[in-house]
């Protein structure tokens, strides 16, 4: 899985990810071991933190940027770098990535990115199937079903164009995920989770993925001040009887302008 599909449906516009992170699987140039590297400069980042919280298991790249896996990876779970001066980043792999050589780029931060969470969370009332996207991995305890932050935007925000950017969400049940076989569900499918910036819904997530971008509404920044993004978590649509949530799990949510 060199590629990961992204899918979004955003009220006004629909935006791909273009930021410069990128994820490659190969041999890298100094031998055949996973590798964390500059975007910018493609050389090593030593000392960056890389982790799989879902089997929760961390290191450390040498001077070399390389780091081992060493960890039984079964489903899909979510590989996590953090580097002081870096934005952070995670990308969904499984264990056919995971036997392979793999060279990360990471992309150096800026003074206006802000960093909402970097821990795993998950949303939802911890009651889902077996056969639910991605839930032989689910690690994190439910917070409920939904998250939300405060934070300040700079006084100039308007000016740029500011985006929430989702780093890895797994889980999802939507009828699309299940049509491109992200789960195993054949008799439910649910809502998708939904966004909200400042109280107003601003797009929905239809599908498993990495490095989702969502455009902040210009229209609703509160420059200078506080702000709040809010993400709840859908519902199983066939399930009348009480509301079922549908469970999911995100990690490194931040916001980044260009």
């Amino acid at each position: 899985m060199k590629k990961i599909l992204i899918l979004l449906f955003i009220y006004l516009i629909v935006l791909a990810p273009t930021n410069a992170q990128v994820m490659e699987v190969g041999i890298s140039k100094n031998g055949s071991f996973n590798q964390i590297i500059d975007t910018q400069t493609n050389m090593p980042v030593s000392n960056a933190k890389v982790s799989l919280p879902m089997q929760n298991y961390t290191t450390y790249t040498d001077q070399n940027g390389a780091f081992d896996l060493v960890a039984n990876i079964n489903d899909s779970s979510i590989l996590s770098v953090e580097k002081s001066g870096y934005r952070p980043f995670s990308l969904t792999i499984n264990n056919k990535i995971a036997a392979r050589p793999m060279v990360i780029g990471i992309e150096k931060s800026n003074i206006q990115d802000i960093t909402i969470a970097t821990d795993l969370f998950h949303l939802g009332d911890n009651n889902y199937s077996e056969a639910s996207a991605n839930s032989s991995e689910f690690q994190a305890q439910p917070v409920g079903p939904k998250f939300t932050r405060k934070f300040n935007l700079a006084s100039n925000a308007k000016n740029k164009n500011n985006y929430l950017i989702i780093g890895s969400i797994i889980g999802i049940d939507t009828l699309m995920a299940r049509s491109i076989n992200q789960n195993r569900i054949t008799t439910s499918f649910s809502s998708p989770p939904e966004v909200f910036f400042n109280g107003e819904k601003i797009a929905e997530i239809q599908i498993n993925g990495d490095n989702q971008k969502i455009k902040l509404p210009n229209r609703l920044i509160n420059a200078g001040m506080q702000n709040e993004i809010m993400i709840k978590t859908g519902r199983n649509l066939q399930q009348k009887a009480y509301i079922d949530y549908d469970d999911i799990e995100i990690m490194n949510l931040s916001i980044q302008s260009d």
